[in-house]
């Protein structure tokens, strides 16, 4: 089980909190996903996961490159959807900004 540090509110603090989350069954196994998408609808963030077969992003791509007509639109598969409160989406935006911060390479400096 992964330890996750999460601010909670607390008035006009926040305040650090381990939270550990379980296991529920099968759907806490990692699935490969190529695929994301950000809408909003009353008042949440519904934050759609899925897949979309390499082979048909291939061929997209070198219809593209060709200057060839590309479809209107591509079938794939969504493996989950989130729906998040505004707080929470502020959260992950944090949280993935700080893990892009932290994987950039060091940039050195020059004097």
């Amino acid at each position: 089980m992964a330890v996750e540090s999460n601010p909670k509110q607390a008035g006009d603090k926040s305040v650090a909190v381990n939270v550990r989350l379980k296991s529920a069954g099968e759907v806490d196994q990692p699935t490969l996903v190529n695929h994301s998408h950000v809408g909003l609808a009353q008042g949440l963030a519904y934050v759609d996961f899925g897949f979309l077969e390499p082979a048909l992003l291939g061929a997209v791509a070198q219809r593209a490159q060709k200057g060839e007509t590309l479809p209107k639109h591509l079938e794939g598969t969504r493996v989950v959807r989130v729906a998040l409160p505004g707080d929470a989406l502020v959260r992950l935006y944090q949280q993935i900004q700080h893990v892009l911060v932290t994987t950039q390479p060091n940039k050195s400096k020059l004097s």
